[in-house]
């Protein structure tokens, strides 16, 4: 094995290079980046073994681990998700909202209802689905402060979520995405994060600065995957639980998980335009019924008109809860929830990031920026007020208690709410069966996204790596439900995003340089078509001036 400065290209990928053979995999079986690879892999496998020997006692290691991070780092989650969404924005209402990804003549490889839909399958998908009806009715329960269970408590219960799920993890995810789409089609480097400090680092993102980069990458992406596959196997098996009475046991989370991981391989060796495409498209359609299902059956003013407040209220204190650290409170509610979201969001950032950017070839900056702030923000913002604002509405007027369920157990809520109202049981499927979808969809997603990672950034790596990341993601999710649950998952997210924090803030600054650099660019490419349309004018007024005097002569 060859040390990373020696798998160094002898010469930088020429930027102005038109072809992307270094994009594709010539290989049949594997095409691995060693300095990348191995250690991913042995890092993950330690991990794995490690806490499989430790067993219980893990538990309170990940719970001292979490409380220890959120103390001392807290505030900078905080500060740096803020940045991230100013800074996103920034790019997108100024000059360097023009450039296209992939060139002046690159043209959207897909459609726009395709792409949304694969952005939100991506984005959130299991996530909306676990949270959707718990989070509003725990806040609503235990509000961050002031007395709970009451009108108020719903507002804030509801600004709150909305907060978690809105702008902000839509502004780190359009930084990610917006930051590789640009180095790998305009720039035409690997498809890697290490490939967005070529500005800062230059060829030493071929060596071993780079190399550490992209490991870091895989392993916050993986245990973000594994953060989403662990709610959502609890959900599936909350679901089963309630349809068929089948034990809700950690053993039988993990034969899901195992189950529910062949059925990924099936879209993963399908690769992205067939398997992951089809499956976005198919959650989407469900989910837009089942979403459509709830309106006309539930509380359909109060979603509406809810719609409408919770929008009102979000921006109204958009500030005060963006900024808000509870520093004068003392309290612990945030590091179980803004906190968790936020470095969950981060650890995530790689894989939607990169997914975001393969699918987004064609578009402006600015295009991209607002089409992945805007729309799926309020898709998901429907999405809560629509389950969330349902239970809470249940809740209000005594008609269910919702909140003693999710209390006991918060993977119940989505089925908990759909039992009171008309098709309880098919509707309770449904779920199980869009929840089992959008774990396949992450799944094979995701290891696309890795595979990408950990081969040097190909775009289409051989199929075998990919079956072996989606075990590798059913293989960590399984085992931290083993280690600790939903604590241990929450842990999970937040030690892999802090340290993926710091090199976000770092690619903001190499992506306003990588993107000054091609600004000026184009502008000398305007500028020199200008001076040469004003030359060829010129050039034809002095023809017409000199056939004009020999006629006169």
């Amino acid at each position: 094995m060859k040390s990373p400065q020696q798998e160094e290209p002898k010469e930088p990928l020429d930027p102005t290079l038109k072809s992307e053979d270094h994009l594709i995999s010539k290989n049949k079986y594997f095409d691995v980046d060693h300095w990348v690879f191995w250690p991913s892999a042995v890092l993950i496998l330690f991990f794995i073994a490690t806490t499989l020997i430790i067993g219980e006692p893990m538990t309170r290691v990940f719970a001292a681990l979490q409380d220890s991070i959120v103390q001392n780092g807290g505030w900078f989650f905080v500060m740096a998700v803020n940045f991230f969404l100013i800074f996103s924005l920034v790019m997108a209402t100024t000059k360097y909202g023009n450039i296209r990804l992939g060139g002046r003549r690159a043209k959207p490889e897909f459609n726009t209802a395709a792409w949304f839909s694969m952005l939100f399958s991506a984005g959130m998908g299991i996530g909306i689905l676990f949270w959707s009806v718990g989070e509003p009715i725990l806040h609503y329960v235990a509000p961050p402060y002031g007395p709970g269970e009451t009108a108020g408590s719903s507002k804030l219960a509801m600004k709150v979520t909305f907060l978690h799920w809105g702008l902000h993890a839509w502004g780190i995810y359009a930084l990610v995405g917006m930051a590789l789409a640009f180095f790998t089609f305009n720039r035409k480097l690997p498809l890697t994060i290490s490939s967005v400090f070529e500005p800062l680092i230059g060829n030493r993102i071929y060596g071993g600065w780079g190399k550490a980069i992209n490991v870091l990458a895989v392993v916050a992406t993986l245990f973000g995957l594994a953060t989403s596959l662990g709610l959502g196997v609890q959900q599936v098996s909350a679901g089963l639980n309630h349809l068929i009475g089948m034990s809700d046991t950690v053993t039988n989370q993990v034969i899901l998980i195992g189950i529910i991981t062949l059925a990924a391989t099936g879209s993963v060796i399908a690769g992205l335009s067939h398997g992951v495409k089809r499956l976005s498209q198919l959650n989407i359609i469900i989910g837009a019924f089942f979403l459509l299902f709830i309106l006309i059956v539930g509380p359909t003013l109060f979603i509406f008109g809810s719609f409408v407040e919770n929008i009102g209220g979000y921006l109204d204190n958009f500030f005060e809860l963006s900024f808000w650290t509870e520093t004068y409170q003392q309290s612990d509610w945030q590091k179980d929830w803004t906190v968790f979201y936020w470095a969950w969001w981060i650890s995530w950032s790689p894989f939607v990031g990169m997914f975001i950017a393969r699918i987004s070839r064609g578009r402006t900056l600015r295009e991209f920026i607002l089409g992945v702030l805007i729309v799926p923000t309020l898709i998901t913002f429907l999405w809560l007020s629509a389950f969330g604002g349902s239970a809470i509405f249940l809740e209000l007027n005594g008609l269910a208690d919702i909140s003693g369920a999710v209390q006991e157990n918060v993977a119940t809520s989505l089925y908990r709410l759909l039992e009171q109202f008309p098709l309880g049981t098919v509707t309770s499927i449904v779920g199980v069966v869009l929840v089992t979808s959008f774990f396949v969809t992450s799944s094979d997603s995701g290891s696309l996204v890795i595979d990408s990672l950990t081969a040097g950034g190909k775009l289409d790596a051989p199929v075998a790596q990919r079956v072996f990341w989606a075990v590798t993601e059913g293989g960590v999710a399984a085992v931290l439900l083993i280690g600790g649950g939903l604590a241990a998952l929450q842990t999970a997210a937040i030690t892999t995003g802090l340290p993926f924090a710091i090199v976000l803030v770092v690619m903001s600054y190499s992506l306003l340089k990588g993107l000054r650099e091609e600004h000026f660019k184009l502008r000398r490419f305007e500028l020199e078509k200008e001076r040469k349309s004003y030359q060829d004018i010129i050039q034809d007024l002095i023809k017409k001036r000199e056939k004009s005097s020999k006629k006169e002569k």
